[in-house]
């Protein structure tokens, strides 16, 4: 009997062994795939498909793998376990290098997503290393038949890092085009630390908010930082629902353990908007063993969602859990001021000049977030550029008439009084008191004015809301107001622009 087949029944005897001990799917999962190569000087060497396989076996059984050895051969006094080497036969790199083939199993994985992966096999049911081990080791027939080859392991070799996995990342989205205010600080702070430092800091780092407040933004400029600071630490950003995705091929295609390698040996992982997996049972399992792995190996992850970890509803118990482990961060609705320096920085970038009172009138009446925002003022200066016009409040309000009429609502003496009072940096309760010095009297007088333009309630009913001023001294203010606006430019532009952000 030859060496080689000595060592292959001693193999099997121990990988029966092994199989008894750790169960039909661990066994499955991680021990059927390894074969025996030699046993040279003492040293069994025994080979493993990926790098990610090699590091799990070594941690998790090459202590009792040496011992059952030792048990079945004696003159056995360690166990090596190696990658396999790439193989360069011209028919396997054809298999791996067909670029339609590669391009239709995408194409073709979109009807599992529709469905759901629910239905598929769960992670430890997936089979992924004896197909590993059929191809690698069963002749390269194998391979080169197979229909196609998930895009994330065609390479030079299987399980090789490939950057198509990672998202494009936006050239705008930096650290220097965030304007930072009250709502985002506490995110940017982070994602600054995050991002400056040579070691974990914070693991995870969960980003959230709602839509267009500035997740995204946030990410990009992390991996952009990291990759200008540190071009040789490997980063992959992806949307959750391309996670999905990848890991859906993986399933589809038998591959698993080189999707496991992908994601597992970065030293970044970021996901973006995690809650699509909400109620995706298998994508879950799979990011909470992906994302136990990288923490233990003291890897960085970032992460982003609409809600808080314990807000997030189709989750398990245990992954919200792990979510919140590092530093939660939310980004709150916008302010004014944030809104105003959002414009103005977004201005300067397009090197348009944009008259204040416009970028005033944007910021008042755009509040729902700053991607909305953003495209508002695009559109004005594109149509300003398309039609030779200039910038105004009156071209602003044509250009956005469709975005405007969609917050257009009955307007309120209250409301009325409130944003004339934040205007003219006065007490609210100026409004209904007696005071008559000009820098009270005159605000009160445009908010009673207002009140008759934008409203339909009576002069007494408008002087009742003003501290119980009879109606002549409202009529007195529609004058005076009007009067102020035939002789004054810049007053009549005060007024307009509130009458302005009122209606809509």
């Amino acid at each position: 009997m030859s060496v080689q087949a000595s060592l292959d029944q001693q193999w099997a005897r121990i990988s029966g062994r092994l199989k008894d001990e750790v169960g039909e799917t661990a066994y499955r999962s991680w021990l059927k795939p390894l074969t025996v190569e030699d046993f040279i000087g003492g040293q069994v060497r025994i080979v493993v498909p990926t790098r990610f396989m090699r590091d799990w076996i070594r941690t998790h059984y090459a202590d009792r793998i040496r011992a059952l050895w030792t048990g079945e051969n004696p003159g056995v006094q360690s166990v090596e376990i190696v990658v396999a080497p790439p193989r360069n036969d011209a028919s396997l790199g054809g298999a791996l290098t067909t670029g339609p083939r590669a391009a239709n199993a995408i194409v073709d994985a979109g009807p599992l997503a529709e469905t759901g992966i629910d239905h598929l096999p769960t992670y430890d049911e997936v089979q992924a290393p004896a197909s590993l081990n059929g191809g690698l080791h069963g002749g390269l027939n194998g391979v080169a038949e197979a229909p196609a080859l998930p895009a994330f392991i065609a390479g030079n070799g299987l399980g090789e890092e490939r950057d198509d996995v990672s998202a494009l990342l936006d050239p705008r989205f930096t650290f220097e085009n965030f304007v930072v205010g009250k709502p985002n600080e506490l995110a940017f702070a982070a994602a600054r630390r995050v991002a400056d430092a040579n070691a974990v800091t914070f693991n995870p780092l969960f980003l959230y908010g709602g839509v267009g407040l500035g997740k995204t933004h946030l990410m990009h400029a992390i991996a952009w930082h990291i990759r200008k600071k540190d071009p040789a630490r490997r980063v992959i950003y992806l949307s959750a629902e391309k996670f999905m995705y990848q890991f859906i091929r993986a399933l589809r295609y038998k591959d698993t353990m080189a999707f496991k390698e992908q994601f597992r040996s970065v030293d970044v992982l970021m996901i973006d908007d995690v809650q699509f997996i909400s109620g995706k049972d298998s994508t879950q399992e799979e990011f909470f063993h992906t994302f136990n792995a990288l923490v233990d190996q003291n890897r960085q992850v970032i992460i982003s969602a609409d809600k808080s970890p314990s807000d997030l509803e189709g989750m398990e118990e245990r992954l919200r859990s792990r979510l919140g482990w590092g530093l939660v961060a939310d980004i709150h609705p916008t302010t004014y001021e944030l809104r105003l320096g959002i414009l103005q920085s977004k201005g300067e970038q397009m090197r348009v000049q944009i008259p204040q009172k416009v970028l005033e009138f944007l910021a008042h009446k755009i509040t729902s977030n700053v991607r909305e925002l953003e495209g508002a003022l695009n559109r004005i200066v594109a149509h300003a550029e398309l039609v030779g016009r200039a910038i105004t409040l009156e071209s602003s309000q044509e250009v956005l008439h469709d975005l405007l009429r969609a917050s257009n609502r009955r307007v309120t003496i209250e409301e009325i009084q409130k944003k004339v009072a934040e205007h003219y940096n006065i007490r609210l309760a100026d409004m209904s008191s007696a005071r008559r010095a000009r820098a009270v009297a005159r605000p009160r007088q445009v908010a009673m004015y207002l009140s008759k333009q934008l409203t339909a309630r009576s002069l007494p009913e408008i002087g009742r809301k003003f501290g119980d001023r009879d109606h002549t001294t409202v009529m007195h203010a529609v004058r005076k107001v009007e009067e102020l606006c035939a002789t004054d430019p810049t007053f009549s532009e005060d007024v307009e622009l509130l009458r302005r952000m009122l209606e809509g």
